[in-house]
């Protein structure tokens, strides 16, 4: 497809605030909703639309293409994407959107170290000033709450659990990039998406929709569209920009967290919490989407001997 830079850079943004804007939504529903039934409805209609869209389309994956291989990565790659939604939305009843947000990055960097020990990838000079710069960022957003990092407490756990979210996501990005040599990307997601429904529907409570007030009725909706809207964009993104340029826009994911909590917390002080964050947390915050950046496009600021 011929490159549309503001078309893609639209798009890029559409993904970034939606994936940021998700988890103060899902906080909201949360409430009356255990985590396993939100996730099994968001999967189920996402899984149903793709399916709809590809079956209208002509192409729907076809039975010969599976074989034992694809299968197992199939299943791996479900369980991947079942785990992280799980624990994310779980890790919110814990702690505040912002700070779930803040570890996103980390399944890239999981992703560029799996890369250079079972893809043999070179792992360049950025990227490891990335990486750093990272680490340095999150000590900074903590830097109130290290203490609360080493104890047994509900902080504690809800940390531990976004962790968690970021690290069983690698299975899933490396399942899907094995996949693709067989399948496009929205023939996985529609696999994958389906295989995650059927994960989470024995332990769903459906009638925990009728408990939801107005409030989280809406944010119920906009958490099952958000799936199609943030990977959606985000597919079309690719194919009209540069991949690096993409990345550097998504990179922005945990700042529009924080943007959209104060926003609605300004106007809905009564249903959304006001980010409990000092001055270095801010500074931080964006520190860990510098490293994030760096690791995306940093290459250009670096000759390409720099690589090991």
């Amino acid at each position: 497809m011929k490159q549309q830079p503001f078309v893609g850079f639209l798009l890029a943004l559409i993904t970034a605030m939606a994936w940021g804007s998700l988890p103060v939504a899902l906080k909201q529903v949360l409430v009356s909703m255990n985590a396993q039934t939100v996730v099994f409805y968001r999967f189920l209609t996402a899984a149903i639309v793709l399916l709809i869209l590809l079956g209208l389309s002509g192409k729907l994956p076809k039975l010969r293409q599976f074989n034992l291989y694809y299968g197992r990565l199939a299943i791996i790659g479900v369980l991947g994407l079942a785990g992280n939604f799980f624990f994310f939305s779980s890790s919110l009843k814990y702690i505040e959107p912002a700070v779930t947000q803040i570890f996103i990055h980390l399944s890239s960097f999981i992703m560029l170290i799996c890369g250079v020990v079972f893809f043999k990838e070179k792992l360049g000079l950025h990227q490891k000033l990335g990486l750093m710069v990272l680490i340095i960022g999150l000590g900074l957003f903590f830097n109130e709450r290290l203490a609360f990092l080493v104890e047994l407490n509900q902080y504690a756990l809800g940390v531990l659990l976004s962790i968690i979210a970021a690290t069983v996501w690698v299975a899933y990005g490396i399942a899907q990039k094995l996949m693709l040599r067989q399948f496009n990307s929205q023939q996985i997601l529609m696999m994958i998406y389906m295989g995650c429904a059927l994960v989470f529907a024995p332990t769903a409570s459906l009638s925990q929709v009728a408990a939801l007030n107005h409030l989280g009725v809406i944010c119920f909706i906009y958490c099952c569209a958000n799936t199609l809207i943030g990977y959606g964009a985000y597919a079309e993104a690719l194919n009209r920009w540069d991949v690096s340029k993409v990345s550097v826009v998504v990179t922005l994911v945990p700042l529009f967290t924080i943007l959209f909590s104060h926003i609605l917390h300004f106007f809905y002080p009564i249903y959304f919490a006001n980010p409990e964050l000092n001055m270095i947390s801010y500074i931080g915050a964006f520190i860990v989407v510098l490293g994030a950046m760096l690791s995306a496009i940093g290459h250009k600021l670096f000759k390409k001997n720099s690589n090991i």
